[in-house]
């Protein structure tokens, strides 16, 4: 194991991509961007696409958490799909599926059918982030990973931003489903820059594939799929007054109690909890955790009091 991680480390060293590594940036950031775009960027039509399908305010909120859940649920094994599939292979993938989940949104007819969709988009839209991060860090020479990954946190963290100002503005102007189409010609581009200039390095190609932890897989989908739907039913259910709301908090609470002690114990697990022992790295995952809470809260809260409350 230790003379495999040292070879792989070697020629992470070594290896450097032939083609340009700024183009390579531009087709995994477009990538990155537009992903990061789809959890804001639907929250302001909301009201629109409760109209348009004939459901409540309330049911439409599916349509954002559908997508969140699915996005955290794929996201822990990214690592052992890109693995297993190549990279390359395991990126173009991912970002075709979101674009073809994008068609379907905006083509969708019904509540049912939408959320369908916005699942396959947040499926394919899961690994972008971490998958694109490991191929800045090897694309580029480490005194150009700073700038590199500056330039890449600027996209990341302008999307949700710019999010809800273009949905407000393709909702108005156009319709909502053009929220969705918007993806189309990004996702196409991505999709070209990345046949075109992305490839695997040797080690990757070479990689022994492990396991995937199955087990550890479904509890992540158990818990975090209770959690959600009690979060977002909790309010019409009158939150613990009601069975079903204790039945999923149960769910929620063994599913992550059982989780966590079979992560532990795993030879390979899904998401390997043990890295969380360097300092460092705890501190900077509860800051993001933090930062992710308020921004998405706020993303999500602030257009429906906006347009319910003070009549915008």
């Amino acid at each position: 194991m230790s003379t495999a991680a040292s070879t792989a480390s070697g020629e992470f060293a070594e290896w450097r991509s032939a083609g340009n590594p700024w183009l390579i940036a531009i087709a995994v950031m477009t990538a990155t961007f537009m992903e990061v775009l789809d959890t804001s960027v639907a929250n302001v039509a909301l009201q629109h696409i409760a109209g348009s399908l004939s459901v409540s305010p309330d049911e439409a909120t599916w349509v954002l958490t559908s997508y969140l859940v699915s996005n955290a649920v794929i996201l822990p094994a990214t690592g052992w799909l890109g693995r297993y599939f190549g990279r390359r292979r395991f990126l173009i993938a991912c970002i075709g599926l979101f674009t073809f989940a994008s068609a379907l949104c905006g083509l969708a007819d019904s509540l049912g059918m939408l959320i369908i969709a916005r699942i396959l988009q947040g499926i394919g839209g899961g690994a972008l982030q971490p998958v694109s991060q490991a191929v800045m860090l090897e694309t580029f020479p480490p005194e150009k990973r700073g700038i590199s990954m500056s330039v890449y946190s600027i996209g990341v963290i302008a999307a949700p931003i710019l999010g809800p100002t273009l949905g407000g503005w393709l909702t108005d102007d156009y319709s909502w489903r053009w929220v969705f189409y918007i993806n189309l010609p990004v996702g196409v581009f991505a999709i070209i820059m990345c046949l075109l200039f992305l490839e695997d390095p040797p080690y990757l190609r070479s990689a022994k594939h492990q396991r995937i932890d199955f087990i550890g897989f479904g509890l992540l989908v158990i818990w975090i799929g209770c959690l959600q739907i009690l979060l977002d039913k909790g309010q019409d259910e009158d939150w613990f007054s009601s069975m079903f709301i204790r039945w999923l908090a149960a769910g929620a609470s063994a599913g992550l109690l059982v989780f966590l002690v079979w992560e532990f114990k795993a030879k390979h697990p899904i998401v390997n909890l043990r890295i969380l022992r360097d300092r460092n790295l705890l501190i900077a995952t509860v800051l993001m955790f933090v930062v992710g809470a308020i921004l998405y809260s706020t993303t999500a809260v602030l257009p429906r009091f906006l347009q319910t409350l003070l009549n915008y």
